[in-house]
């Protein structure tokens, strides 16, 4: 359950965030959504696949394991990795609109990361912002900015059949054998076919540079496997 309400200096005067990453404060998710402006971060530690939403629309995210509830980048230390995708980041902020359609600051105050004693706090004693509030809106800005730019880079893709359905088959060093399916990847060769025209047009929009982001993640999913070999045998 959520209970989303809109952030202000008066009701949320003495409101802290536990910035601490553990699976408790809802750290624990196989993968966080992400857009093609933050692709350059991620691709440094995550591969980047695609998959159906619940509307059945195709959306980038970063893979951080290969189950539900499981997040390899979880550590007994925290988090590890230099970067934390940013619709993981924001929580438990999110962005709500007002009547007239403006993005506004809303704070989930049922998370677990919120409370009253410990943790970063949200405000100044006189109510202004604290250094942590500005980091949060820059970050929900950047989101509101990037998951705008998910469609039209999206329907670029779809316009020219570049989006292909996988499956991984992983031995681990255990010797168990495991699937992944449900996921899709952008298709090289038909990339590789694409006339001087398109690839001028994607070069403009920025979308050239998100797919070679995208397809040179693929090479983290190594690592990934050896973190889901380095966690089977108690190492993480």
């Amino acid at each position: 359950m959520t209970n989303n309400v809109l952030l202000n200096n008066v009701d949320h005067k003495d409101l802290r965030v536990i910035t601490t990453r553990s699976a408790r404060y809802g750290d624990d998710a196989m993968y966080a959504i992400t857009f093609p402006s933050e692709f350059r971060n991620i691709q440094a530690h995550y591969p980047i696949v695609f998959r159906k939403n619940a509307q059945g629309q195709f959306e980038p995210i970063a893979l951080l394991g290969f189950q539900e509830r499981q997040n390899l980048f979880l550590t007994r230390r925290g988090w590890d990795a230099t970067y934390i995708p940013l619709t993981i980041d924001r929580l438990p902020f999110l962005i709500g609109f007002s009547a007239d359609k403006q993005p506004m600051m809303h704070v989930d105050l049922d998370s677990p990361r919120i409370s009253r004693t410990e943790g970063e706090p949200v405000f100044l004693p006189h109510g202004g912002n604290t250094e942590f509030l500005e980091r949060m809106s820059s970050v929900l800005l950047a989101i509101h900015q990037g998951i705008a730019g998910i469609q039209p880079f999206v329907a670029a893709l779809q316009e020219h059949d570049l989006l292909e359905s996988f499956v991984l088959d992983v031995q681990l060093a255990n010797g168990s054998q495991n699937r992944l399916a449900g996921f899709y990847s952008i298709h090289e060769e038909r990339l590789l076919g694409l006339d001087g025209a398109v690839l001028e047009r994607f070069n403009r929009a920025g979308y050239l540079q998100a797919i070679h982001m995208a397809i040179a993640s693929l090479s983290q999913f190594r690592a990934l496997i050896e973190r889901m070999n380095r966690r089977n045998a108690g190492d993480l």
